[in-house]
């Protein structure tokens, strides 16, 4: 028996503020754009950079959560799997898309200073002394 494994992690910034909509069966889904970045020294010795973008989708109660508590510039930690669909776009060219489906995410941000102070018990309790949102799914 052959086993696989689809494990995806990264730590990156958001591009803009997420979309959150829903299916036509009325689940809450949200799909953020994620920069991931490399640095080296090429061989004269100048500073070169790789961004890559990646779409992330949140289903269900994390998409409530991103919805929340992300936003344009937050530091994520994240954790899902590949997944590539294809789908056909308006002139009926078929189009395909490579996502990364959530299956949890931890806010890297500091605590803001300016949070409300009624917010839940829930929330508060994701919050660790480090000042981190852990967000499972």
């Amino acid at each position: 028996m052959s086993r696989t494994l689809n494990k995806v992690m990264l730590i990156g910034n958001v591009g803009k503020d997420p979309e959150v909509h829903f299916t036509p069966s009325g689940v809450k889904v949200a799909q953020l754009r994620l920069a991931t970045s490399e640095t080296w020294k090429d061989k004269d010795g100048a500073i070169q950079e790789q961004t890559d973008w990646h779409t992330i989708i949140a289903w269900r109660g994390l998409a409530d959560v991103v919805e929340r508590l992300v936003r344009r510039g937050s530091r994520l930690y994240v954790e899902g799997k590949i997944q590539s669909r294809s789908f056909d776009d308006r002139d009926g060219n078929k189009r395909y898309v490579t996502e990364i489906v959530a299956d949890s995410l931890l806010v890297l941000d500091a605590k803001k200073q300016d949070q409300p102070a009624n917010t839940n018990d829930a929330e508060q309790s994701s919050h660790t002394s480090s000042g981190t949102d852990v967000i499972p799914f």
